[in-house]
């Protein structure tokens, strides 16, 4: 599928953002040069045709994503939290992307679930709304369970979203093979494998069941958070294209005039998100990959309410001690340390300079501190540190791709509750803490603890373990001799060859 079909799909989506004016917005969004101008003009416009119209109600670029399909309106979902980048403005124009799609009629809806769930829904469901939100992938309707009455919010999939995902990510494959293939410099961020990532969660995201395992486990790691908290998993009114959560009555994240009027500190909100999604990250090593605003709420009580667990990331042990190190580095300002764990986890290669990429380390990190939050450009940041990665070889590393994006989501909810925020402040409590459980002398204890069960679990099986593995090397060195004799002796017969052939000239020539 990921043939030269892609090309058209492609084309159309610049043309659908010329068609929808949204490439005027973004041009202007990030004051391109004329020149750029001209060319996205001149390019664009006769081809305006091949464009999807969208809904002409939307305003442009949610019109233009929107009608691009399900994995572009996912970009634009991200994009929403990031007022620093995009403007205030458009980054409240993509909010309309998190909840607020066209719904799928509810006749449909109510066969979805009859369908999944094996029973009718009368049975199920004492009351059963509208659609109250629709987003990209599935929309959510209140309903009322039939046997306790419970308030309950049921998650359907949208009808044919499995197939129009596949559209998308298909052309996504073909786009990375496509710039490997003409900028053989970008395969150091290994596109093709960003790709392949994408796709992995967005096909658990299509599995429903699979979110309410999450759910499920997201609730016990979290049960003693305080001021955070999640609806509960309703299993038997739950299938593959069906989930059932209690339902969770709060105002919304992303609304900060009912914030105000309801009471709620937004500043310690902002704060409360970011630290709670670092603990989670580190502590647990299980994350709600997709805290946007759309997907959090805040309770009556003040508590942040977290629902929709479609994309949820993990991170090994090893991994969260060395990114644990790298943010603490850069909160105390240690280059030097920040430099040497990229190096000892192989995040660079060992020929580069340590010392110099310390200093370039440095370059990244000083303007951070001591300045207004608001002052800090986390566009010129990030475009600085792609040339920093890029001068020391660094590769792309698809494990970290969840947990950075969320972080730069998480950072614009922040963001939008309290724009002053200072972010490395409020992470220093959280990493201090992990610092301090998992990398001091406890830690050792503990790391020890865990290495002498497994030799105590495997204890019995070690002494034929060591027995095979030396019998193998033995076998193996074995074989490399015969290898190498035969290499000598095959070497020899050619030389006598040889010999024998220059011998048989020379008799010739003398003759």
């Amino acid at each position: 599928m990921r043939g030269p079909h892609n090309i058209l799909r492609l084309a159309r989506t610049g043309a659908t953002f010329e068609r929808s004016g949204a490439m005027k917005v973004l041009l202007d969004a990030y004051e391109a040069p004329p020149l750029l101008r001209m060319a996205a003009r001149v390019i664009g416009w006769p081809l305006q045709w091949l464009g999807l119209k969208g809904d002409p109600a939307m305003p442009p670029v949610p019109r233009a994503l929107t009608a691009l399909g399900p994995a572009y309106i996912k970009f634009g979902q991200v994009l929403s939290t990031r007022p620093d980048l995009v403007g205030d403005e458009l980054a409240l124009q993509l909010r309309v992307l998190q909840d607020k799609l066209p719904p799928f009629p509810l006749a449909e809806a109510r066969r979805a679930v009859e369908s999944e769930l094996g029973l009718p829904l009368p049975a199920l469901f004492s009351e059963f709304s509208e659609p109250v939100a629709a987003a990209s992938i599935a929309q959510v309707h209140k309903a009322r369970l039939a046997e306790t009455g419970e308030e309950v919010a049921v998650k359907i999939l949208r009808p044919g979203i499995e197939r129009a995902f596949r559209k998308d990510v298909d052309a996504f494959y073909f786009a990375a093979a496509f710039i490997e293939t003409l900028a053989p410099f970008s395969r150091r961020l290994r596109p093709s494998e960003v790709v392949k990532h994408f796709d992995g969660v967005v096909r658990g995201e299509l599995d429903l069941r699979l979110e309410a395992a999450s759910a499920s486990e997201f609730a016990a790691n979290t049960a003693s958070d305080a001021g955070f908290r999640l609806p509960e998993v309703k299993w038997q009114q739950s299938a593959r294209r069906v989930m059932t959560l209690g339902w969770a009555e709060g105002v919304s994240m992303g609304d900060n005039a009912a914030l105000d009027a309801a009471g709620h500190d937004r500043v310690e909100l902002g704060q409360r998100v970011l630290q709670l999604f670092l603990s989670h990250a580190l502590r647990d090593g299980f994350f709600h990959a997709d805290m946007h605003q759309g997907n959090l709420k805040v309770a009556a009580d003040g508590d942040i309410i977290a629902y929709d667990f479609g994309i949820m990331g993990h991170i090994d042990e090893y991994t969260r001690r060395v990114y644990a190190e790298i943010l603490y580095g850069f909160i105390r300002r240690d280059y030097q340390r920040v430099a040497e764990v990229h190096f000892e986890a192989g995040y660079v290669p060992p020929d580069r300079d340590v010392d110099e990429f310390a200093r370039a380390l440095r370059a990244v990190g000083e303007p951070i501190f001591g300045m207004d939050a608001t002052r800090i450009s986390m566009g010129r940041l990030l475009s600085y540190l792609f040339e920093v990665t890029e001068r020391f070889g660094m590769e792309t590393r698809t494990e970290l791709i969840l947990l950075q994006r969320t972080m730069v989501v998480v950072e614009g909810v922040a963001r939008s509750l309290d724009p002053n925020i200072n972010i490395w402040r409020v992470a220093r409590p959280v990493v201090e803490d992990y610092i301090r459980q998992n990398l001091g002398p406890r830690a050792l204890a503990r790391d020890l603890k865990k290495t002498a069960l497994v030799v105590a679990r495997f204890g019995p099986r070690l002494p034929v373990l060591v027995e095979r593995a030396l019998v193998q090397q033995m076998n193996e060195d074995a074989a490399d001799d015969h290898r190498r004799s035969r290499a000598w002796m095959g070497w020899g017969l050619l030389g006598l060859g040889v010999g024998g052939a220059f011998g048989a000239l020379a008799v010739l020539a003398f003759q």
